[in-house]
C-alpha cells in the first residue's frame, strides 16, 4: 500500500481540501467546519497525517487530532484548537477521513497504524476517540478499547469513547 500512497503531514495549502474531504465524509451535524479545521491546522498541523495518492497528488484520507495531558474526550477539543498542548501525553483524535472511492481497501488501518507508529515515537501515552455505536468494531479491528457511552453529544449523537494504549 505504501507505494499507492505517501503518508505524511499535511501542508498548510491543502487544508482546503481536507475541510472538503471532511464535508464528504461526515454528516453536516459532524463535520468540522471550515473556520474550526483552519484554527486546528494552524496549531496542530503536525498531527494531521495526510495518505496522498502518488498518481493523482490529491489527499485520498487524513487523520487529525490534538495532543493534551486530559484523559477523557470532550466536545471541546472539536472546536477549540487552543486546547492543543503539543508537549501533551495524549492525542484526541479529531476525525478519521476516507474518501469514498478509497474505502474498503485497508487504506483507513494504513493511516491509523501510521499515526500509532508516529505517536509512540514522540513519546505519547494513548490515542483517544470517539464513534458511534456502528463503528465500534472497525476501532476494536485496530486494538482500540471501548470504553462505552462517552459523554460526548457532539452533533446530537451518542458516542463511544475508545481507548489505544501506545
Amino acid at each position: 500500500m505504501n507505494k499507492k500512497f505517501e503518508f505524511r503531514t499535511i501542508k498548510l495549502e491543502e487544508i482546503s481540501q481536507a475541510v472538503v474531504i471532511e464535508q464528504i465524509c461526515f454528516p453536516p451535524n459532524e463535520a468540522c467546519s471550515e473556520k474550526s479545521m483552519n484554527e486546528r491546522m494552524k496549531v496542530a498541523a503536525d498531527f494531521c497525517l495526510v495518505a496522498v495518492d502518488t498518481k493523482t497528488g490529491k489527499i485520498a484520507g487524513f487523520l487529525n487530532g490534538l495532543a493534551t495531558d486530559e484523559e477523557v474526550f470532550r466536545d471541546e477539543f472539536f472546536t477549540d484548537a487552543s486546547l492543543h498542548n503539543p508537549n501533551g501525553a495524549n492525542v484526541m483524535l479529531l476525525g478519521l477521513d476516507v474518501l469514498p472511492e478509497y474505502r474498503h481497501q485497508g487504506l483507513a488501518h494504513e493511516i491509523v497504524s501510521q499515526y500509532k507508529n508516529v505517536e509512540a515515537r514522540r513519546g505519547r501515552k494513548s490515542l483517544i476517540l470517539t464513534c458511534l455505536e456502528d463503528k465500534v468494531k472497525f476501532y476494536e479491528g485496530m486494538e482500540f478499547l471501548d470504553l462505552g457511552i462517552s459523554n460526548s453529544t457532539w452533533g446530537g449523537e451518542q458516542w463511544h469513547d475508545m481507548s489505544y494504549k501506545l
